[in-house]
């Protein structure tokens, strides 16, 4: 299993691609900021706003299929939420702002699609710390997208290998408990690679600010 780039098309050659990074957040931050200002009574704006956002990503190349893959695993995750709004009144009220919660959090997370679809990662965290964002949660963003796909390699490792010692069989109870200390093991690994990574960096010098390639065509004369 290869862990899909969150980013893939960020590199791509639109016009949207060649706009400047600060105009691009705020771009996306307005609009995001505006969609939690919309109520629902005014659901024609947050529907017109959700036009925009599509239409900047036909714009960019961004394939429907990558879309919808995205977006299918992200409703299953906020449908799951919104439903107790309902649910904690009976299903009797509550329909509403569910609905509006599930149409603000779809354009906001379509607009950061289009974000992270259209701008290189260190092009953004570089663009973020000139705007004074603390280098702590640069340097924590920078390395939670790093090593993510270190923790899916590690787990495809290990489902490969539970593979390999029970050929692929066994019942729903015990699929469910080699998952769940699967997953438990996961944790376990991650702390353990975080130690070791963390003291590599610190023999090599690390002292919390993350340089890029920029920083250095600044200096140059």
């Amino acid at each position: 299993m290869a862990l899909d780039f969150l980013d893939r098309y960020s590199r791509g050659n639109s016009i949207i691609h060649r706009w400047p990074t600060w105009l691009k957040l705020v771009l996306a931050i307005s609009i995001i900021t505006a969609g939690l200002f919309i109520r629902g009574e005014a659901w024609p704006l947050q529907g017109l706003l959700l036009c925009v956002v599509f239409a900047g990503l036909s714009i960019a190349g961004i394939p429907l299929s990558y879309l919808w893959h995205r977006m299918l695993g992200f409703w299953l995750f906020a449908i799951m939420l919104t439903i107790g709004i309902p649910a904690g009144q009976g299903f009797r009220a509550g329909w509403d702002l569910a609905a509006t919660i599930l149409m603000q959090s779809t354009l906001g997370f379509l607009t950061g699609l289009w974000l992270v679809n259209v701008t290189p990662l260190d092009k953004l965290l570089y663009t973020l710390r000139a705007w004074g964002v603390p280098k702590l949660l640069i340097a924590i963003l920078a390395f939670m997208y790093r090593y993510s796909y270190v923790v899916f390699d590690e787990l495809d490792r290990m489902r490969t290998a539970r593979s390999a010692r029970s050929f692929g069989r066994g019942s729903w109870w015990s699929n469910w408990t080699s998952n769940a200390q699967m997953i438990g093991m996961l944790l376990v690994r991650s702390l353990s690679r975080a130690e070791r990574v963390h003291g590599a960096m610190c023999a090599r010098g690390w002292s919390g600010d993350i340089h890029l390639l920029e920083d250095l065509s600044d200096r140059s004369p």
